[in-house]
């Protein structure tokens, strides 16, 4: 059966996208014939900017090659969403979900990460907030509007695909990140948008070990999941936790 009240939080370091995504694919697989219980990646990327099935070519304005020079990879994906950035200091998060417990409801998913970025975020004592008509996750203020002072700003950004019944892709919150690559683009496809992180609002804990624990631990929560850290080995070979490609659970609790 697929169904699972476990829920396996992998410490992956940093990874490449495009290696992000093979792995997402082939925990997905492992997923849906019940060979895993639910699972959960954590992650930074190099510099990268990735184009969901919805992003129009004005989105980035300079030109692929132009953000190439400046040492950000640019990557189409099969996610929902518009562009968006990852990079060093900004956590991302890829849950391997089985839906059924949902009855197979993507839009309760979504509300359930954004409860669990919102969560996490007030952990680490950063008020944050959904706003109707704009995607992702914004700090405490009313919704931007040109010439507005002390409007909300963007802090995480979600992206999700659903393939039998089983989630890739997912969250990804700014933490210590350089915020500069957002600017050179229309992040999410909205205009003007302002970006943020954990440390530029002053919250605690500013650092992306501490926060992926956090949101292991939200994630969880809202799921209603026994989230337990685990290695990248035990999810693609069945070997026991801490054994084999010794990725995780090293950062997981604090330690960078």
């Amino acid at each position: 059966m697929r169904v699972s009240t476990e829920l396996l939080l992998i410490d992956c370091g940093t990874i490449r996208y495009r290696e992000a995504w093979d792995l997402q694919l082939a925990l997905a697989e492992r997923r849906a014939v019940g060979s895993i219980p639910d699972a959960l990646l954590l992650l930074e990327h190099p510099p990268v900017y990735t184009r969901g099935r919805r992003t129009t070519a004005a989105e980035l304005p300079m030109g692929d090659e132009w953000y190439e020079t400046q040492g950000i990879e640019v990557l189409d994906t099969d996610r929902g969403g518009l562009v968006t950035y990852h990079g060093p200091g900004q956590l991302v998060a890829y849950p391997i979900l089985d839906l059924t417990p949902m009855g197979g409801d993507v839009h309760e998913y979504v509300r359930g990460l954004e409860r669990a970025m919102i969560g996490a975020l007030a952990t680490h004592g950063v008020g944050a907030q959904t706003i109707e008509g704009l995607t992702g996750v914004w700090t405490d203020g009313p919704p931007p509007a040109p010439g507005l002072a002390g409007a909300a700003e963007k802090i995480g950004s979600i992206g999700v695909h659903v393939s039998k019944g089983i989630t890739t892709h997912g969250l990804a919150v700014n933490v210590d990140n350089d915020l500069q690559p957002f600017e050179w683009v229309i992040p999410c496809g909205i205009q003007g948008v302002a970006m943020t992180s954990i440390a530029k609002e002053g919250g605690r804990e500013a650092n992306v070990p501490a926060f992926a624990a956090t949101v292991g631990r939200h994630l969880g929560e809202v799921f209603g999941r026994d989230a337990r850290p685990a290695s990248l080995a035990e999810a693609l070979e069945g070997e026991p936790a801490g054994a084999g490609s010794g990725l995780a659970p090293g950062r997981l609790g604090g330690e960078r």
